[in-house]
Order: structure tokens, then C-alpha cells, then sequence
């Protein structure tokens, strides 16, 4: 195994700790193919996308899209991010958060989450996600309005429902329970 080590379909290089090929804690690993820092992301507004493993549909059902809300509302509810918008299609979720915490932080415990929960309570096996997640800064609030419009009209586009308050797995449906408009991208008056 001294090219390529395969875990969960991704071939990892392989790792050295402390310049020696011996056994180590995954804290004390360094890897050729870690994913790069992102900085500093407190304090911020981000518009995120993770995809499901190989793009399945694996949100087609109701049980594991109240499953994903349930994750995330759990999380919001603990204070870990402001949830402004969602939508969850059927093999991938869109969300505007502010991390009140760091925003990879922010995305292990609801990818992570939802995995553990599945895994226990549905018992299903094998992969969920797609490794890491695609992220953009939101800068002011007109780029918050075109992220906010983009999620309400995804589902539309992809003949899910005929109006976003149509579609049950979207903050268009479910307007209690969201955190406002940060203070940072508020119009001045």
C-alpha cells in the first residue's frame, strides 16, 4: 500500500507522520490531498451546497428529508449557526447560514449529524455525502437577495413544485423558525 490507500471510494495519498510510515491518531496525520483551510469564516453569511453521494436521490423521501431538517434545526437550535434560507432537492441542499462557529465546523456537525442518524436510526451503510462542500461569502444584500431567490426557485426549476411555498423541504414553506436578515447586510435607512 505504498501508493494509494482507498477509504469510502477516495484514494488518499499516502500519509506521513512525523516523517515515518508508522500507525498514528488521524489528529497527528498530515496528507498530501487534505482539504485546504478556508480561514477565517466567523462572522460571515455563506451561501452552501453539498451534494449526496454520486448525486443519488437520496432525499426523494419524506422520512429522510425530516431527517435532515431535524439535523439541522438541532444544531441551529444549539446555537451553532443562523439558518436564514434551505432547500433540500432530492440529492443536494442549498442553505444561507452564518456560522456562529467556524463554517467547517458548521458543516461537519450537519453532514455529520445527518449521517449518524441514518446510520442509527434507518441503518442504512455506506456513503452519504460527497466530500467536502462548495461555498460562497455573501458580500452585501443584493447578493443575499440572488442566493435567497436562487434557493426559493430551485425547486421550481427542477419541476419539483409550482411555487416555492409549494415545495415542503423549503424555507419558503416554513417561514417560523429562521433567524433574520444578519445586521451586517441590512439596508441603512
Amino acid at each position: 500500500m505504498d501508493k494509494n490507500l482507498f477509504l469510502g471510494g477516495a484514494a488518499l495519498q499516502r500519509c506521513i507522520y512525523a516523517g515515518k510510515k508508522s500507525a498514528a491518531l488521524a489528529a497527528e496525520v498530515t496528507c498530501a490531498m487534505r482539504i485546504s483551510a478556508r480561514g477565517n469564516t466567523g462572522h460571515s453569511t455563506y451561501f452552501v451546497t453539498a451534494a449526496t453521494y454520486q448525486r443519488k436521490s437520496l432525499f426523494q423521501t419524506d422520512r429522510m428529508a425530516q431527517l435532515f431538517l431535524d439535523v439541522l434545526f438541532h444544531y441551529r437550535s444549539q446555537d451553532k449557526y443562523l439558518l436564514h434560507e434551505y432547500v433540500i432537492m432530492p440529492d443536494h441542499f442549498h442553505l444561507l447560514i452564518s456560522p456562529l462557529i467556524t463554517l467547517e465546523r458548521a458543516m461537519q456537525l450537519i453532514k455529520g449529524g445527518f449521517s449518524y442518524r441514518v446510520r442509527k436510526e434507518l441503518g442504512c451503510a455506506g456513503e452519504i455525502w460527497e466530500t467536502s462542500f462548495h461555498d460562497r461569502r455573501v458580500r452585501d444584500l443584493a447578493e443575499y437577495d440572488r442566493f435567497h431567490e436562487y434557493i426559493w426557485r430551485n425547486p421550481m426549476e427542477r419541476r419539483l413544485a409550482g411555487a416555492p411555498e409549494g415545495y415542503l423541504y423549503c424555507s419558503a414553506n416554513q417561514r417560523t423558525g429562521l433567524d433574520t436578515l444578519p445586521q451586517r447586510l441590512k439596508p441603512v435607512a
